[in-house]
């Protein structure tokens, strides 16, 4: 559909209740969310052709993990939308195929390859993509501790295994090179300086961060902190500057 060109970002905003579909922060759910400029409510469009048949794959621009259709975990009748790798062919629950919903509104409805059509109707706002790449955000301070002399219970340190490998100026990738480093909390200001100096860099601005959510998926610039989880995570990284770094699409969600 003209709606879903490839590798452009879109919201989707409910037509029942007015909410967009959002990807949630601990990088596993998607559900409903007001906050409309908000990388989480921003999906890239990755359309593949399967057998003569065209699927749109739905890509979020926060975590790079695609939008998908499952029942595991709901309740009798229900299905849930989660945030999922694309690793195979086989994936078949996060391709879905969109439709004029017929009704004169110019909505889509969107059927998923392993059921119906989800329960409401979607209006489709196009993103503009950004000129030049959002700086990181800040490193957020520790929480403050009262004056009071009483236990304060303090958030966990996430902690995860971060997969990844320097990718050419060309944005060629060796599957087979891999380096591996563990890294503490959320920060994508902090993980960048690591990887810099893991990777011999003097400034962390020399280089451009990207997430892969599986073999097959797109990559997708890394410039929010990681998901609430500690799930390993596969970064691939770009010379900033670089003709494949050029090359990456940032969406513009404060654009009106």
């Amino acid at each position: 559909m003209e709606l879903f060109p490839d590798e452009a970002h879109v919201r989707l905003q409910s037509r029942r209740n007015g909410h967009y579909l959002s990807a949630d922060e601990n990088g596993v759910e998607a559900s409903w969310s007001q906050h409309r400029a908000s990388l989480n409510a921003a999906w890239a469009v990755h359309r593949v052709v399967r057998h003569g048949r065209t699927f749109v794959l739905l890509r979020g621009g926060a975590y790079g993990r695609y939008l998908c259709y499952t029942r595991r975990g709901a309740r009798r009748g229900y299905r849930i939308l989660t945030q999922r790798s694309y690793t195979t062919l086989r994936k078949h629950g996060v391709m879905w195929e969109a439709s004029d919903s017929e009704d004169g509104t110019g909505d889509v409805v969107l059927r998923n390859r392993k059921c119906s059509r989800l329960r409401t109707s979607w209006i489709v706002e196009a993103i503009p993509p950004r000129e030049d790449p959002p700086e990181l955000p800040e490193v957020a301070p520790p929480p403050r501790m009262p004056d009071a002399p009483m236990r304060v219970r303090t958030p966990p340190v996430l902690r995860r295994r971060i997969c990844y490998m320097r990718a050419d100026d060309q944005a060629e990738l060796d599957a087979l090179v891999w380096s591996r480093l563990r890294f503490n909390g959320r920060s994508v200001s902090n993980l960048s300086d690591e990887l810099a100096a893991a990777l011999g860099e003097a400034n962390s601005q020399n280089i451009t961060l990207c997430v892969q959510a599986g073999y097959r998926a797109r990559l997708t610039p890394l410039v929010i902190d990681l998901p609430d989880n500690e799930r390993t995570m596969e970064i691939v990284v770009f010379t900033t500057g670089s003709e494949a770094a050029q090359a990456l699409v940032y969406p513009d969600v404060d654009a009106q």
